[in-house]
């Protein structure tokens, strides 16, 4: 039996095949739907649901959020917050995405530094 063609960008995934995508637990993806209420993936019949590729974009984000950034829950929502804020808000404030690039950095830096000391010593 042949595998079945790849879907296109535009496709609706199933929470398996976005778990996969993004290298985490179905069971994450969940949590992350009762802590982020701008995700709300499609839900059919029997509760299966279906990520849009604007909800797979969001969690993709999260996931940066959380996992590369060192962020906490509490610190993704009010950043997710902020920046659907900032869109409604007119553009053209250099200073304050430069501001924000540097917090993303130092953010970084601090996750890199945590993982450096928690290293084993040997």
């Amino acid at each position: 039996m042949a595998a079945p063609p790849p879907k296109s960008e535009n496709a609706y995934r199933t929470i398996s095949e976005v778990a996969a995508e993004l290298g985490v637990a179905p069971h994450v993806l969940r949590f992350w739907e009762t802590k982020f209420p701008q995700l709300r993936p499609l839900k059919r019949s029997g509760g299966r649901r279906y990520y849009r590729p604007e909800d797979v974009a969001l969690l993709r984000e999260i996931k940066t959020l959380l996992h590369e950034e060192g962020y906490t829950i509490k610190g993704a929502q009010k950043h997710l917050r902020a920046r659907r804020n900032r869109s409604k808000a007119p553009r053209g404030d250099a200073e304050s995405a430069e501001l924000h690039a540097l917090a993303a950095r130092l953010r970084r830096t601090a996750a890199e530094l945590r993982a450096l000391l928690e290293a084993p010593r040997g």
